[in-house]
Parts: C-alpha cells; sequence; structure tokens
C-alpha cells in the first residue's frame, strides 16, 4: 500500500499534537521534568519547594507528565512520590522519531540532489 502525501502529512501533525509532545512544550513542565532529573523522586511538597509555582500548580503539570506516560507515581502513605518513567519517555520518543522517519519521505523530503 503506497501512502499518500496527504495522509503522510496528517500523521506527522496528528505525531506533533500527542500528549507526550504537548506535555513538553511547557516550560514550567520542562522545570518539573528538571528537578525530577537533578533531585530524583520526591512528593509534591518537595518538588514545589524547587520551583516558582504553588503545589496546586505543580500537581497540574504532574498529571500532564503523567497523563502522557512520561512520569509515574506511587502512594507512599498519605504522600505521592513521582518520579521520571525513563524507559517510557525514551521509548514515546523512539515511537514519534520512528514514525515521523517512516513518513518524511513521503510528505516532505529533502531537497532533490542533482545526479
Amino acid at each position: 500500500m503506497t501512502l499518500s502525501r496527504a495522509k503522510a502529512a496528517a500523521r506527522i501533525v496528528e505525531l506533533l499534537d500527542s500528549p507526550v509532545l504537548r506535555a513538553l512544550t511547557e516550560p514550567a513542565r520542562l522545570e518539573v521534568l528538571r528537578v525530577l532529573l537533578v533531585h530524583g523522586p520526591a512528593d509534591i511538597g518537595a518538588l514545589a519547594s524547587h520551583l516558582p509555582q504553588d503545589r496546586s500548580v505543580v500537581s497540574r503539570h504532574l498529571q500532564t507528565l503523567e497523563d502522557a506516560g512520561l512520569v509515574r507515581s506511587e502512594r507512599d502513605g498519605r504522600h505521592r512520590r513521582y518520579e521520571l518513567d525513563g524507559g517510557a519517555f525514551v521509548g514515546a520518543l523512539e515511537h514519534i522519531l520512528g514514525e515521523v522517519r517512516a513518513m518524511a519521505p513521503v510528505c516532505c523530503p529533502g531537497p532533490r540532489r542533482e545526479s
């Protein structure tokens, strides 16, 4: 089956609008990821202590990151600890890259080289 340019382009647009990329386009969420990377797993209070946002805002960002599959949480007594899910993070990016790599030659080839 030959994929049309329009279908390949539509699929790349879908990928650009994926929950993973949407989660990564917000600078405040990138900052939450940075804190998790640098300081390791933590609850909202500990994370918020490193960020300028209120705990409620940090909580919403964590929920978006968790919904995208980039962060996982675990109940620890009365608290919930969050950590970066490295395998899922890499896997999601590889999946997106693989699909874009397959679609790009169809929808948006590079410049033609003269032989």
